[in-house]
């Protein structure tokens, strides 16, 4: 998949979506502890540009760049896959990458944004080996209920505003996408496509 910059873009217009997010995300594992296992160095933030201005649909998602276990490789019907690897401009393997559907996600209220992006990082693995933390059973992704996940989510999220954060790490989320786009003259941010799974010889 190449080589993604992590870091702001010097001298382009607009509001740089992606870095505002890492500085936001980066707060919360500091502040955090049970978020404390996540290495931001190793997560790319991205933005996935929504076909259709609907209030459904996807707003978030993390993709997980190993597999069980923080394997490199999985067999599939007999055939033995590994995943496109991504890496920042140091050279830096990427574990995850965290993308926000735009302009869907700008367009939920404050408070479902916040929940959105902490239940986005709680699918990482407390080992953080690449993998997706797993629930026992069947839904292991959300466990047995995803409401109950979701609530979850919401004390996360209060115990992080509780905490005093600096505001200007999250004002953003406070505007809907056009009174967004219209404050700062435009709206972009690191794209990356999505990776595929790639056959190795035997």
């Amino acid at each position: 998949m190449g080589r993604i910059q992590l870091h702001r873009s010097v001298g382009r217009r607009g509001f740089d979506f992606t870095f505002a997010m890492r500085r936001l995300v980066v707060d919360m594992t500091k502040r955090m502890p049970e978020l404390k296992h996540i290495d931001m160095s190793r997560v790319a933030v991205a933005i996935v540009q929504a076909r259709i201005e609907s209030t459904h649909g996807v707003f978030a998602t993390l993709t997980p760049m190993r597999f069980e276990k923080g394997a490199r490789y999985t067999t599939r019907r007999g055939h033995k896959y590994a995943c496109q690897m991504l890496f920042d401009e140091h050279g830096r393997e990427m574990l995850y990458i965290l993308s926000f559907y735009l302009p869907r996600f700008q367009n939920m209220s404050f408070s479902e944004k916040m929940i959105t992006i902490f239940h986005e990082l709680w699918h990482i693995s407390p080992d953080f080996d690449g993998d997706i933390r797993r629930h026992p059973g069947r839904c292991y992704a959300h466990s047995s209920s995803q409401k109950e996940y979701d609530e979850h989510m919401a004390v996360l999220s209060n115990q992080y505003l509780i905490k005093q954060p600096p505001p200007e790490l999250y004002t953003f989320l406070e505007h809907d996408f056009t009174k967004l786009y219209q404050n700062s003259g435009g709206i972009y941010g690191v794209k990356i496509p999505r990776p595929k799974l790639i056959p190795v010889a035997a």
